[in-house]
């Protein structure tokens, strides 16, 4: 049934309820759609979205969501579906400054995003509150129709009701393996409003590190940000020397590792803007003075940088080599290098190359100048876009080259932001397909401030006067850990839409490149009709399952 049924029989039914497709915000004026059972149409090894929707003119209070196996149609198999997720609410305060003419709403209006771990909410009169289903589908889980319930309880008017709707996976043969697609997230370990408050460097600590690792593992993301310079442990030898212990990035990194994100290890930088923009870079080095270690920033052509970076870097490359980590090891030197101090990068990086020539030097820039400088390039998308003939010749060079979003590109650019279209997130990574991008870099994770993410969703920024909603954090403060959004989700889907066109691109990559380019029309324009789109990736699974039978 659709419709909720009353305990009562003969009652008419008090709420509606019906299926919206993952990829539509739901906002809370939402009007009731015709019902039908919920159908997700998966690859092996990924996830099922499906999106529920549930509203009554009159409040409903304790709304409850539980879920059964999802069992196959005919033969053996079950699927396990994660606890239902009601979706939650975030006041957008303020625009994009250049918002996109496909923005859903203009601010301010609550858009949806968070996933709750709540396990019941009170539904306002006339307000739309969707539902959130995940089933992770095992690489082994055998072909076919696996069906479910999802089965609501509340109460209205002081009665209890009940309702039911029918969810319906198709599982094709297809494997969406690991996508041979390299994603990061800057995070800190933070634990800025939730309920706990763990110690630094206290098991709980650690603890928490891990569940955001697990976290990223769980959408996909194989590289983590992880610093040596900023974990190490320096301390004065017996003849005055500087020691160096790289115990707690070890730590680190075997968490990342253990929990699947590893893959590769983003090195940390080393460097930072002197003053304002356009300023030079200065590098960060530590230094014994009267037996006690300091930390200094200096210019990175000083006597000082090259003093410790001749033995930083050199003791950094053994330890790697001994972890045998050195291969999977990329280097940060500064973030986002441009024209006006592209001498003070060179500078480091000639302290990286002299020091350290095995390490490849990765680089967020905005700049195309510095060749020979940068083996991993991640020009932000409109750069990208902008010097696309030059970062085609990087490639046939031997060098990587990703893109990443921050609080730009805007307007018609894809991104992360909360006005949005939710495709436009999960096409991120059909522009990499598409354009044989191999890598996505995005610098919030989790930068929350002191102001809640629930309720902040904007924040001040030195550059712009403030950074577009969404672009700061893409999960949200739980109890004890992260909260998924509906943004990190399509983007999990997007990485998985990358491996299956990269899967048809094995044996037949014109038929792998007409399907993203029937998406992607350019680096700014995309097809974002959902019908299109799912018709488009039905077909797309269709074709890896032949070409794997």
């Amino acid at each position: 049934m659709l419709s909720a049924r009353p305990v009562c029989a003969g009652s008419p039914p008090p709420f509606r309820i019906w299926p919206v497709d993952p990829l539509v915000k739901v906002f809370r004026d939402a009007v009731p759609e015709n019902g039908g059972t919920a159908v997700a149409e998966v690859a092996r090894g990924e996830s099922a979205t499906l999106q529920i929707v549930v509203r009554a003119d009159q409040p409903i209070s304790g709304l409850s969501a539980q879920i059964s196996p999802l069992k196959r149609s005919w033969g053996r198999g079950t699927l396990q579906p994660k606890e239902p997720r009601f979706v939650g609410y975030v006041p957008v305060d303020r625009p994009t400054q250049t918002p996109s003419k496909d923005q859903l709403r203009a601010p301010p209006a609550d858009y949806p995003d968070p996933l709750l771990e709540a396990a019941s909410i009170d539904v306002g009169p006339g307000q739309a509150q969707p539902i959130w289903v995940t089933v992770a589908i095992p690489t082994h889980a055998a072909p076919g129709t696996y069906r479910g319930t999802l089965r609501l309880q509340g109460t209205l008017a002081s009665q209890p009701v009940q309702a039911e709707q029918k969810l319906e996976v198709v599982v094709y043969r297809a494997v969406a393996g690991p996508a041979n697609l390299w994603v990061t997230e800057w995070f800190g370990l933070q634990w800025r409003h939730m309920r706990i408050a763990p110690q630094p460097e206290s098991d709980e600590s650690y603890a928490l590190l891990r569940r955001y690792a697990r976290n990223m593992a769980e959408h996909r993301h194989n590289v983590a940000l992880i610093s040596p310079l900023d974990l190490a442990k320096f301390s004065v030898g017996a003849e005055g020397e500087l020691l160096i212990d790289f115990s707690r990035f070890d730590r680190w990194v075997e968490i990342f590792q253990q929990e699947g994100v590893i893959g590769r290890i983003e090195g940390g930088h080393i460097g930072g803007r002197k003053e304002g923009w356009e300023s030079e870079f200065a590098v960060t080095v530590h230094q014994v003075q009267d037996r006690n270690v300091i930390t200094r920033q200096v210019d990175p052509a000083s006597p000082e940088a090259e003093a410790f970076y001749s033995r930083f870097f050199p003791a950094l490359v053994t330890h790697l080599r001994s972890k045998h980590w050195l291969e999977r090891y990329m280097q940060h030197l500064a973030d986002e290098p441009i024209a006006q101090n592209i001498a003070s990068y060179r500078a480091m990086a000639a302290l990286a190359r002299r020091y350290a020539p095995e390490l490849r030097i990765i680089e967020a820039c905005h700049t195309k100048d510095l060749t020979g400088s940068i083996d991993i390039w991640v020009p932000q998308l409109n750069y990208l876009h902008d010097d696309w003939p030059h970062y085609q010749a990087r490639q046939k060079a031997g060098e990587e080259v990703w893109f990443y979003t921050c609080v730009f590109p805007q307007g018609e650019y894809a991104n992360r932001f909360l006005e949005q279209p939710l495709i436009k997130t999960r096409l991120l990574h059909w522009i990499n397909a598409r354009y044989g991008i191999t890598g996505y870099l995005h610098w919030g994770y989790n930068q929350w401030t002191a102001d809640s993410p629930f309720t902040h969703t904007t924040r001040p920024h030195g550059g712009p006067p403030y950074l577009p909603a969404g672009d700061p954090w893409i999960v949200y403060p739980g109890m004890k850990g992260p909260l998924d959004s509906i943004r990190f989700e399509a983007m999990r889907d997007g990485i998985a839409d990358y491996a299956l066109l990269q899967a048809l691109a094995q044996k037949n990559p014109a038929a792998s490149q007409d399907l993203a380019a029937k998406l992607i029309v350019d680096f700014d324009r995309y097809n974002t009709d959902l019908n299109t789109f799912r018709i488009l990736r039905r077909e797309l699974l269709k074709q890896v399952s032949q070409q794997q039978d």
